[in-house]
């Protein structure tokens, strides 16, 4: 089945995001329905928002769901058989969505296509062995980032047992976790090189939360690493990818201990704690500590 404007809808997770979303919104065709899911509970945001875009949806958790949990919810409230996942830091190009559907005329089946990052220097993508990249024509790839990613619902529904985004992981690597679903299930995964979006990385959160945003990521960082591995891998696999990281977040932790960097010393100790409490089995609780 060919994707349409009218079978298509994009989902936005955000969270503390008023400063970049509306740049996002403005890019996408104002004919595609688009549902913001928003993980900070601002009902004064959701108004604002609902209130300028008549193709907007805003859907208020009543608590920071994290990405993956976001997404499946923003998936939960459309009708339509396409989704395309945004983070609220991108922008579409002129003819981005275009590329998409032209492409998805052209390919035999697929679980996911995605378009390509702007930065060259940063694929939002990684390649099968024995692939490579193809100026013009759509191509395999082994996994896509989540930042921009358009998934065959109607497709993927009808796998018994598929579950989209594991809400296990409240942030990075729910994305490479759903594309090993993919993988494991004879999914096709294609990127569109004609296709482009804008990312601006990093920035989907508003600067003014930067320190307690990057304590979060580094926290989240470590235990998605272990939990993804132990899920596909194995524990004791997953045990020594993370070896390294763990002996290094030791040393500079007491580094930055006897160096007085309480900054950075904390920075450490968030990685620590968020290895420490995935080898432990428990679960990704930890939330940025910022207030309405």
């Amino acid at each position: 089945m060919s994707i349409t404007r009218q079978n298509l809808s994009v989902i936005i997770v955000c969270y503390k995001s008023d400063h970049v979303i509306h740049q996002c919104i403005n890019s996408i065709d104002e004919h595609i329905e688009v549902i913001v899911v928003d993980n900070s509970n601002n009902e004064e945001f959701k108004k604002i928002i609902e209130d300028k875009y008549k193709n907007v949806k805003c859907i208020s958790s009543s608590e920071n769901i994290g990405m993956g949990a976001g997404n499946n919810l923003g998936i939960k409230n459309i009708t339509n058989d396409f989704a395309l996942i945004l983070n609220p830091d991108v922008t579409l190009q002129k003819n981005t969505i275009d590329e998409l559907l032209k492409a998805s005329n052209h390919l035999e089946s697929f679980g996911v296509i995605a378009p390509i990052s702007d930065k060259s220097k940063y694929p939002n993508y990684k390649y099968n062995k024995g692939q490579g990249f193809d100026p013009i024509n759509p191509f395999r790839v082994k996994s896509v980032d989540g930042f921009a990613m358009l998934m065959n619902l109607k497709r993927l529904k009808q796998i018994d047992g598929f579950n989209f985004f594991d809400e296990n992981f409240f942030l990075y690597l729910e994305n490479d976790d759903l594309c090993e679903q993919l993988t494991k299930n004879n999914e096709n995964i294609y990127v569109v090189p004609k296709s482009i979006i804008n990312h601006f990385g990093g920035k989907a959160v508003d600067p003014k939360y930067e320190k307690e945003i990057e304590l979060s990521r580094n926290w989240h960082w470590m235990w998605s690493k272990f939990y993804f591995n132990k899920k596909h891998h194995g524990y004791l696999l997953a045990f020594l990818k993370i070896f390294n990281n763990l002996i290094t977040s030791v040393i500079k932790y007491l580094f930055y201990s006897f160096t007085l960097n309480n900054y950075k010393k904390k920075i450490y100790q968030m990685r620590l704690s968020g290895l420490a409490n995935s080898i432990l089995g428990k679960k990704s609780f930890y939330r940025p500590k910022i207030e309405n």
